[in-house]
């Protein structure tokens, strides 16, 4: 267990011919030459780094070269991308503390890190992921779940235990997946979804964010003498899902299903049961259409998704016939039905079978379920399925008919943040979302 605060690497552009932005204030590298103003790194035809500035052009060996700031000095970069293949996906330019290092990849391609003190780090983080003007309770929680993953995931990289293998099981007609950070190699953590939001200080970071940070420096979810890896996610739909049924399966006390509201839900356990959870509107704590509040606890980008607590997808046969084959790359003919095999305790789908005229794949997890039917992500994969038939008793529509925004194990965020505005404290909030963990202070 790591007992200080560790220095981390933000993956926040991979796979670019080019590179550009603008150094805010000097900055030095490797060779202590000054760099200050726009700036732009590219590959040159024999594999070395070019890095053009108002200064000039300059030729760099391949590799790694790092930029560190002086004095208060940041850096910009352009055509950041956030929400990478989501339905909000967009570029961004965005601006950070910190020190820039460029890497050339075997490919030609190039990645650029940002290297920042931990706790700096989960600042941006908070303010990020929700609003800085969330309530200070849901801030600090968001803070200690947010540095008991970073710290959990980092402990897996030293033990050199990711999440799995990429891609599980795939067998005759059968497709199994679930995705870990098997593919950062070159960084500890992305600035995207796929880990934790990080823009760096281009959102707004208030006193309350830095208040938040600062009154739990070092605090994190423990769970018998290990740090907790602290899932969380955008909106439960009334209860949470476990661990198990989203990535490996193995049993994770502190991330198993829990009903998110003041009242007890029971789990589905039936497509009988799920057909009425999912048509019904329990008071869980994400259920909430108050916009004010919404507005209080959501980034911009966010409020933009009104629909998170329940959802419908509607799609003509022939439609999502073309959109299984450019997901999945199988041809499935014509599409018979979508038939639940498994499902958690929140209704999210584990298992899902796809029969059509050319062949019938039954395919899961839920993240490969919610990539396979969406042309980006469907907000989760707990929904039932309507179907519409002509009078051949052929498919003509199929509805999905959702419950929450994203994969649902540990912390539900908007739910959170709707328990700190009806006045319950971190302690609280983190006890209901990660039952027998408790706080400790690790540095």
């Amino acid at each position: 267990m790591r007992e200080r605060e560790a220095t981390i690497r933000v993956g926040i552009l991979t796979g670019r011919r080019e590179i550009g932005g603008c150094f805010n204030g000097i900055f030095l590298g490797p060779d202590e030459k000054v760099m200050s103003g726009d700036f732009r790194f590219s590959v040159a035809a024999d594999g070395s780094l070019t890095l053009r500035t108002d200064a000039g052009v300059r030729s760099l060996p391949a590799g790694k070269f790092c930029c560190r700031p002086q004095g208060t000095a940041d850096f910009s970069l352009a055509e950041v991308t956030i929400g990478v293949n989501f339905h909000w996906q967009r570029q961004e330019t965005q601006t950070f503390q910190g020190a820039l290092s460029v890497l050339t990849a075997a490919d030609g391609s190039l990645t650029a890190v940002n290297e920042i003190a931990l706790e700096d780090y989960l600042r941006s983080v908070i303010a990020s992921e929700m609003s800085a003007t969330a309530p200070s309770e849901f801030l600090k929680a968001h803070a200690v779940m947010s540095r008991s993953w970073l710290m959990a995931m980092l402990a897996k990289n030293d033990e050199h235990d990711p999440d799995g293998p990429p891609e599980q099981q795939v067998g005759e007609g059968e497709v199994r997946r679930w995705y870990g950070r098997e593919e950062h190699d070159l960084f500890d953590v992305c600035a995207d979804d796929h880990c934790q939001r990080y823009q760096g200080v281009t959102k707004i970071i208030s006193e309350e964010v830095r208040r938040a940070i600062d009154a739990t420096r070092g605090v994190m979810l423990v769970y018998e003498g290990r740090i907790c890896d602290a899932r969380y996610h955008k909106a439960c739909g009334g209860r949470t899902e476990d661990f198990a049924n989203v990535w490996e399966e193995i049993p994770v006390p502190y991330l198993t299903s829990i009903a998110d509201g003041p009242e007890t839900f029971p789990p589905v356990t039936s497509e009988e049961e799920a057909d009425h959870w999912i048509h019904a509107a329990p008071p869980a704590y994400c259920n909430t259409g108050d916009i004010a509040a919404l507005r209080q606890v959501l980034p911009s980008f966010d409020q933009e998704t009104p629909d998170f607590f329940r959802w419908e997808v509607s799609y003509a046969r022939p439609d999502l016939e073309t959109l299984l084959l450019k997901k999945s790359g199988l041809a499935f003919g014509e599409l018979h039905a979508l038939t639940p095999l498994a499902r958690g305790p929140s209704g999210r789908i584990i298992r899902l079978k796809i029969e059509g005229s050319q062949r019938t794949v039954i395919v899961g997890k839920e993240l490969e379920i919610r990539r396979w039917l969406s042309p980006s992500h469907l907000y989760s994969s707990a929904f039932i399925v309507g179907t519409e038939r002509d009078t051949e008793g052929k498919a003509t529509r199929f509805t999905l008919h959702g419950a929450g925004w994203g994969h649902g194990v540990g912390l539900c965020q908007i739910g959170a943040a709707m328990m700190a505005l009806r006045g319950f404290g971190m302690e609280a909030i983190l006890g209901h979302y990660f039952p027998g963990a408790t706080l400790e202070k690790i540095y």
